[in-house]
């Protein structure tokens, strides 16, 4: 229900980059927590639905250079995500391995 609110609120009032909506906006608009307004998009984007965004916040696309500008934006995203990732393995090497670890499953099998 909320997000057939939240398209629907987006296609009449920010449609188009020139009509972006804070996600605190939003998040006002729709009585919602910015956690939950994310999950919304999500969930939206999943089903086709072209809710792009940008700099200044959430629209409903009204072109294809948008919706193309919002998917390059997302995986510049993914690879500053993956490089954290990169980098924190790269960490792992200064933990000491000889520690005595425990067993997952809890204790020991006396």
């Amino acid at each position: 229900m909320l997000k057939e609110q939240l398209a629907k609120y987006l296609h009449r009032y920010h449609h188009g980059a020139g009509n972006a909506v804070t996600s605190r906006e939003l998040e006002y608009a729709l009585h919602i927590s910015g956690k939950e307004l994310r999950d919304l998009v999500n969930a939206l984007r999943r089903e086709g639905i072209p809710v792009a965004s940008d700099q200044s916040g959430y629209f409903y696309a009204k072109t294809e250079t948008e919706v193309r500008l919002t998917i390059r934006h997302m995986r510049n995203r993914i690879s500053g995500i993956s490089a954290a990732i990169t980098g924190l393995r790269r960490s792992l090497a200064a933990f000491d391995d000889t520690q005595i670890r425990l067993p997952l499953e809890g204790g020991d099998d006396s």
